[in-house]
């Protein structure tokens, strides 16, 4: 008789786990996702273009250098004027991280420094890509360097005006007081806030404001140009560009013998650029 009492009650116990697994799948949603489909559709963001860096010291040629340091030539002994060539790499505990090279020479008229350095940005979070990590290092580096609002509508609207001063007739002695003052102008408008060097022999607005610290156009990515006067007459020119998720740095100083002569400005910034357009060029190959 307990048998028999025994077998209604194991059936029971199975009727109520069959309901419990059929009640779990009927509440399931068809559109919860299943244990692998979670990881599939996570967005991964896409890695930087580049994943190693190439020698900063072989990056540059011996004909840029002959440009970039005049003094490279006057060296007599063969030696001497290899290790010139050579550079000198600095120190870095991953080059493919970041690596950087130093030129200098000496001259009879200036001392010449040329600096080249290649950063690899890599973002260690899936969300962000090493494109956008770099675009954030290289605005980083834009506001460092803070250069001045563009202002080429406001020296033609100068220009405009000096033009309608001089078709006015002459007549009072205040109309012929205004022009006196600007000179003085001009020569306010030659020296950026940055402490910039105007060009040589300059005589027109337009022509300084085009050699001002400035963002530029078809140089990588995205760059700019700094350039910067010192106390003892050092002029440095800075050219920074980004390409995918390497920026490069190139500096160029020059270091008259004496602090009567003022570098050129516009000849520094042609030599600083060229190199720069040379290595965006070699990043691109």
């Amino acid at each position: 008789m307990q048998r028999k009492a025994y077998v209604p009650g194991v059936a029971v116990l199975l009727a109520a786990l069959l309901a419990a697994c059929t009640g779990s799948d009927d509440s399931g949603s068809k559109d919860d996702p299943r244990p692998g489909e979670a990881t599939a559709s996570a967005t991964v963001a896409q890695p930087g273009r580049y994943d190693t860096l190439p020698d900063p010291c072989v990056s540059v040629d011996h004909g840029t250098l002959d440009s970039l340091l005049p003094g490279i030539k006057q060296l007599t002994d063969a030696t001497q004027r290899d290790q010139a060539y050579e550079g000198e790499a600095t120190q870095t505990y991953d080059t493919d991280a970041k690596a950087g090279c130093r030129w200098k020479v000496e001259s009879t008229d200036a001392t010449h420094y040329v600096f080249v350095d290649f950063e690899r940005v890599v973002s260690w979070t899936n969300a962000v890509s090493d494109d956008s990590k770099a675009q954030e290092v290289y605005g980083g580096k834009v506001e460092a360097a803070d250069l001045p609002e563009p202002t080429p509508a406001a020296s033609a609207e100068e220009s405009e005006g000096t033009d309608e001063e001089a078709d006015e007739p002459e007549g009072t002695g205040e109309a012929t007081a205004e022009p006196s003052a600007s000179p003085s102008s001009s020569t306010s408008r030659s020296a950026s806030p940055s402490g910039s060097l105007a060009p040589s022999g300059s005589s027109t607005p337009s022509a300084t404001a085009s050699l001002q610290p400035r963002t530029l156009d078809g140089l990588g990515d995205e760059a700019f140009l700094d350039d910067a006067l010192g106390t003892s007459k050092q002029h440095t020119v800075t050219v920074v560009f980004r390409t995918s998720n390497v920026i490069v740095t190139v500096e160029y100083e020059e270091q008259p013998a004496t602090t009567t002569v003022v570098p050129d400005s516009e000849e520094m910034q042609d030599r600083a650029l060229n190199l720069a357009e040379r290595l965006a060029e070699a990043f691109d190959d």
